[in-house]
């Protein structure tokens, strides 16, 4: 990837495949690919990845062979192509074989999350069972159609449903969170949800809503978050997030106040911290104990650019 392209450092952000898009209507061209003695197969038992556990390193590819005993396949979608020309295919199992998948030897059920944390997998495997989790979950959540309420069939190698009751057409929807850092000089605004690990802090977030730009967005969120109002918003990066299917859009915006007011209902807390500060949370060395997010997280990424004064330029 360019080494401008800061998205393809964040978790999840880095997947080389052809999409081969332009092929994906075609069956006879799909099916080929799909018993081509190269192509390899990412499973997922209900929304959980399925690992081949049975070599030195822990795997998400498998031959077709090594996953077809388990049980038919709810969904399968062509990912595409890899660099070296191998087909890429998702697979969803249903959720009840979790039990016979993990009991039988070789094969492991790891979450998504879990596999992130741990970087278990080189960047570009993370990127595409992220996107391959995200086309799934996708399906299992848009069965039937929108317009009318019958039952959607799968169309376009798993990338369109279609309703042959009312002819209507659905495609994968993504949905758009800004995930942003207010800045003061040299102080940034955090916040934490009790959700959250104790003692963790992260940038603000909130969904786009209709008729709003990325930058209209990131004012309305930090208001209603934190009170502060804010001038300039400027991109940095962003993140593709798996769960289900978000892209975290993240940006730096400049506060024109200092004064906080917390919205209960979303934030247990919400601080201005000194670049030392954010510098310890990274570096588990804060006083207090404060963390940050894990660098899978985009916010991570936020958080260490404005340490590092390699955000972009406000004001």
């Amino acid at each position: 990837m360019p080494p401008f392209d800061r998205s393809a450092a964040v978790g999840f952000g880095l997947n080389p495949l052809d999409r081969m898009s332009e092929a994906r209507a075609d069956g006879e061209f799909v099916r080929a690919r799909r018993h081509d003695a190269a192509a390899r197969f990412m499973v997922f038992v209900g929304d959980v990845p399925l690992l081949d556990a049975s070599g030195a390193a822990p795997s998400p590819l498998f031959t077709a062979e090594a996953w077809i005993g388990l049980g038919p396949a709810r969904q399968e979608i062509f990912l595409g192509q890899d660099e070296q020309g191998r087909p890429l295919f998702a697979v969803a199992l249903d959720g009840g074989l979790a039990e016979a998948a993990a009991s039988r030897s070789g094969l492991e059920l790891l979450d998504l999350r879990s596999i992130a944390m741990r970087g278990l997998f080189p960047p570009d495997v993370l990127g595409e069972l992220g996107g391959a989790k995200a086309i799934l979950s996708w399906h299992d959540r848009h069965r039937y159609c929108a317009n009318c309420g019958e039952p959607s069939r799968v169309a376009c190698a798993g990338w369109r449903r279609d309703c042959p009751a009312c002819g209507a057409q659905h495609f994968p929807r993504v949905d758009p969170v800004v995930i942003m850092l207010a800045v003061d000089g040299d102080r940034c605004l955090l916040g934490r949800q009790p959700r959250f690990a104790a003692g963790m802090y992260s940038a603000l977030a909130g969904f786009l809503e209709p008729g709003e730009t990325i930058e209209d967005a990131v004012r309305r969120e930090i208001r209603e978050e934190a009170g502060i109002a804010c001038a300039e918003v400027a991109y940095f990066a962003s993140q593709p997030w798996p769960f289900p299917s978000s892209l975290m859009i993240g940006c730096f915006a400049r506060a024109q106040g200092t004064g906080i007011v917390i919205d209960r209902n979303e934030l247990e807390d919400a601080r201005w911290f000194t670049r030392e500060e954010v510098r310890q949370m990274l570096d588990g060395t804060h006083p207090e104990g404060l963390s940050a997010p894990r660098p899978y997280a985009i916010a991570h990424h936020l958080v260490r650019a404005f340490v590092e004064g390699t955000g972009p330029a406000l004001g």
